[in-house]
């Protein structure tokens, strides 16, 4: 069963979105394959910790976050990589994992790195590890409150030219 705490509030906010379901997948792209969706349409979540304080980053499937990057744009001293036993507590609705990009939600800050900006749809875990939320992207920016930094992720072009320089997949 999908996220309750998402789909009441998209059902509160009179959203427009369709919940799909997909076979149980773990990763962004593995599941952006599975619900035939563009991996650079796919919203993916990762929990960071800035300065200490949880937040997340939403960004799509294929790309990994820069945390150098994301630290000078958001002007902050420190930002890591936060573990499941740091965040999971935090998601009590949600497998996890299957968090959707909603941090207002679960009283979080919620960074979006510019990146979806061709994308007319987007889709995004729906709270579980077998269902999706699709839903125009205009109505994801109205309903999501996110934080739009300058910059933070690396494209999957970019990983396979540092691959080839550093000698390693």
């Amino acid at each position: 069963m999908s996220g309750q705490l998402l789909i009441e509030y998209l059902d509160r906010r009179r959203a427009d979105y369709i919940l799909q379901r997909h076979h149980i997948a773990y990763t962004a792209p593995e599941i952006a394959e599975q619900s035939h969706v563009a991996g650079n349409a796919f919203a993916k979540v990762v929990m960071i910790k800035v300065d200490a304080e949880l937040a997340m980053v939403v960004l799509p499937a294929h790309y990994r976050i820069d945390l150098d990057q994301l630290t000078t744009s958001l002007g902050v001293n420190h930002i890591t990589l936060a573990t499941e036993r740091e965040f999971g507590y935090r998601f009590p609705r949600c497998e996890i994992g299957a968090m959707p990009p909603f941090g207002h939600l679960y009283g979080l800050d919620a960074f979006m790195i510019p990146v979806f900006q061709h994308s007319r749809m987007i889709a995004f875990n729906a709270g579980t590890h077998s269902e999706i939320i699709r839903m125009p992207m205009a109505e994801f920016l109205r309903l999501a409150c996110l934080t739009e930094v300058g910059a933070g992720a690396v494209p999957p072009s970019a990983r396979r030219e540092q691959a080839v320089v550093y000698g390693h997949l």
